[in-house]
């Protein structure tokens, strides 16, 4: 009889992971009344950039209200999309190639899988416990304020004009709305600079005077490694900063980013 279970478990368990794997995203709606869009971007940065590693990932999480409208699409569907297209850009006068992943351009709601999700709340109750998270909501994630300790926040100030700055839009179908956003990176020798910003064409400003962002507390952090914070009365245009000194010296710095309407 023990042998019959041996043998009816594991095929059970591979057609539940199966199912999961083609209709998950499916059943698994949101209790909510927001979407997700969890994309990530790959950059690698060119020979005109001092740092010795050339590589970003960005993990990012953008959670918003559901719209209205009847005709909104709330399912991904990456086939109808330029997906995993490798993008040549410039910025600060240096080259670089972006590749983003499942990136929907707030059009479609991702809807995880019911494996992914479990996976996902373990992470975020380790975390909990060993204190980098602040939230008991697996669904919200909150850093601690973690400041930057190698190097004080005018040195950085004067880093960062040379640096690389990566803007992530909101999502909404407000024309004004309120953001927490939280983000953290595992480069332990570096500061990043986080704004929020009107529009992503304060992007092409950050290096100069003509830069303009939200000054009102809980809009931006510097020289921070982990940061979480509010920022209200925010335009629909608007989205988050980050930006990185051009001093990178792992093979790879990730940065997880979470962005949540409220």
């Amino acid at each position: 009889m023990k042998k019959i279970f041996y043998i009816i478990i594991p095929i059970v368990a591979f057609f539940i992971i199966l199912f999961n794997a083609f209709f998950g995203h499916l059943i698994f709606l949101s209790d909510t009344e927001h979407v997700i869009n969890k994309y990530s971007v790959y950059v690698h940065l060119l020979s005109e950039w001092d740092s010795s590693s050339k590589n970003i990932i960005f993990e990012v999480t953008n959670s918003w209200y559901k719209s209205d409208k009847h005709n909104a699409n709330h399912i991904f569907n990456a086939e109808s999309k330029d997906y995993n297209e490798n993008q040549f850009q410039k910025i600060n006068g240096k080259s670089y190639v972006e590749l983003k992943h499942e990136f929907s351009d707030c059009q479609e709601e991702w809807q995880p899988m019911l494996y992914r999700k479990v996976v996902d709340s373990i992470r975020h109750e380790v975390e909990y416990v060993q204190g980098n998270q602040l939230s008991t909501n697996p669904n919200v994630s909150v850093y601690p304020d973690i400041e930057n300790k190698n190097y004080d926040n005018f040195k950085q100030q004067s880093k960062i004009k040379n640096g690389y700055a990566q803007f992530f839009p909101i999502c909404t179908s407000k024309n004004i709305t309120s953001y927490d956003y939280s983000i953290k990176t595992d480069n332990k020798d570096l500061g990043f600079d986080v704004y929020f910003v009107s529009s992503p064409v304060q992007r092409e400003y950050f290096t100069n005077s003509n830069f303009d962002y939200y000054k009102e507390s809980g809009c931006f952090g510097q020289n921070k490694q982990s940061y979480s914070g509010t920022c209200k009365n925010i335009t629909k245009d608007s989205g988050l900063l980050v930006i990185f000194p051009d001093e990178l010296v792992p093979w790879t710095t990730k940065v997880t980013v979470n962005l949540y309407e409220n």
